[in-house]
């Protein structure tokens, strides 16, 4: 199917129109949606029902980086106007996260704090770790710089490299003393790029590496209490700039009528149009979704793709130990053969609204096929009872309903010469305009990058909609 399927019977279906279509519910879909909103378009979230109904803990990213540095966190949060008081419930944290290794564990925070624990646990000496951390902080930093400054994407087909400018003497990418790491030191490094990636094989640009590999230094940032949390605080942004959402719960088209992009729910007389269809959603898990016959060839791609899966599991508060921190990093046991940055895990703990003497855990690490999903699930719960070894029966996984498409656990591998700091085009069609948000464009910058994704994307399909 090269193009969208046409609808013949329009007239005697419901239709309903608007300026914009989003097509999943993501943090870059919502960015862009905010943003459609505030240049008064009349835009329409469709989102999965299995996503919608998720608890909010597995809609969160695993760390909010940007925010303490002034990086995409804090300058997105201005640019959507979100209210100062929900702002100020993220609260500063003297750690990052931690990194956790059989060998040992690893706070990462602000500059003063890594460099006494990298040399405390014997992963380099203290004037390495004086040297390499105090380089990667000035990249870092002009890495921030650069990023905010870029262009990322453009709607037209002469796209090409999008570099900031460069700051005073430095030059941008990975510093030579932070290139040619080995043994622990290595593996430090390598689970965070891992974690905070969201690229199916975490081969990770120079220049993203540069901002990875620092984010941990300007300390961490977390919500305190109960929700609504980031997702939370952007759907009640859409819905201020008069954003709808709609949710799907079986199957449906992406079709066009009367001109217009649209989507059509099967079984039903609703049929829902706009001037622009954005695509916000993993090709590879919207194609599995529509089926061969009715996917659209934009959604066809042979690139590498995996699945990040989310498992939710609740312990008693006195069960977790004094020592963990809000967010750790776990690696496992290094197994001949295997790339150990794809067994990287994450865990975040977040505050249970329903049980206030309980807390929370998602736990997350990426599965290559369907085959390894129950064995990644099982993997990941023992890696959390391994931080908690008296937990026994007061750690409880929970019961969960994976969505199948609408999920930013889905990760995509950016065709070869492409992805950051490649700009990108967000075209997939010009009769009827069709946009794709391609999150594997800047899956190398993690979640930074799905920040700058919808809110560049969001302004560019505004400004065609004049």
């Amino acid at each position: 199917m090269v193009k969208l399927g046409r609808v013949s019977d329009a007239a005697r279906l419901r239709a309903r129109r608007w300026d914009a279509i989003v097509l999943g519910s993501g943090i870059s879909a919502l960015v862009a949606a905010v943003r459609l909103g505030t240049a008064n378009k009349r835009v329409l979230v469709v989102e999965e029902d299995a996503a919608r109904a998720q608890h909010p803990a597995l809609r969160e990213p695993f760390f909010l980086s940007g925010l303490r540095d002034e990086g995409a966190l804090h300058s997105a949060f201005r640019s959507l106007n979100i209210p100062l008081i929900d702002r100020r419930r993220i609260t500063p944290e003297r750690l990052a996260y931690q990194v956790v290794s059989p060998k040992w564990r690893v706070d990462a925070g602000g500059l003063d704090l890594t460099m006494a624990e990298l040399s405390a646990w014997g992963l380099c000496e203290p004037s390495q770790a004086h040297s390499l951390l105090r380089i990667l902080n000035e990249a870092t930093d002009a890495e921030r710089r650069a990023m905010l400054e870029a262009e990322v994407a453009r709607t037209s087909r002469r796209i090409g490299l999008g570099r900031g400018a460069n700051s005073g003497a430095y030059i941008r990418g990975l510093p030579v003393e932070a290139a040619h790491l080995d043994g622990d030191l290595k593996r430090f490094f390598d689970a965070q790029i891992s974690v905070l990636s969201n690229l199916a094989q975490p081969k990770v640009t120079g220049e993203a590496r540069a901002r990875l590999m620092g984010l941990a230094l300007a300390g961490g940032a977390g919500f305190g209490d109960a929700p609504p949390w980031l997702s939370g605080l952007l759907r009640r942004r859409v819905e201020a700039v008069h954003g709808d959402f709609r949710s799907v719960a079986g199957d449906f088209e992406l079709i066009s009528a009367d001109g217009q992009p649209g989507i059509r729910v099967a079984e039903s007389d609703d049929l829902w149009l706009a001037r622009s269809l954005v695509i916000a959603a993993s090709p590879t898990a919207l194609s599995e979704a529509l089926g061969p016959d009715q996917t659209p060839n934009f959604l066809k791609t042979k690139t590498n793709s995996c699945r990040r899966l989310g498992l939710h599991l609740r312990v008693e508060r006195d069960a977790i130990p004094r020592g963990m921190g809000q967010r750790v990093v776990v690696l496992g046991e290094e197994i001949e053969g295997e790339d150990p940055r794809s067994r990287a895990a994450s865990i975040t703990a977040y505050a249970c609204a329903e049980e206030p003497d309980k807390v929370d855990l998602v736990a997350r690490m990426r599965a290559h096929n369907f085959d390894e999903y129950q064995t990644v699930e099982d993997e990941l719960e023992n890696r959390v009872r391994s931080l908690m070894p008296f937990s026994e029966d007061r750690l409880q996984r929970r019961k969960q309903r994976r969505p199948k498409w609408d999920d930013d656990g889905w990760l995509d591998d950016p065709k070869p010469g492409a992805g950051w700091p490649v700009v990108m085009n967000l075209r997939a069609s010009g009769r009827p305009p069709v946009y794709r948000l391609d999150r594997a464009g800047v899956a190398s910058l993690g979640f930074e990058g799905d920040l700058l994704l919808g809110w560049r994307g969001g302004d560019l399909i505004a400004e065609e909609l004049q």
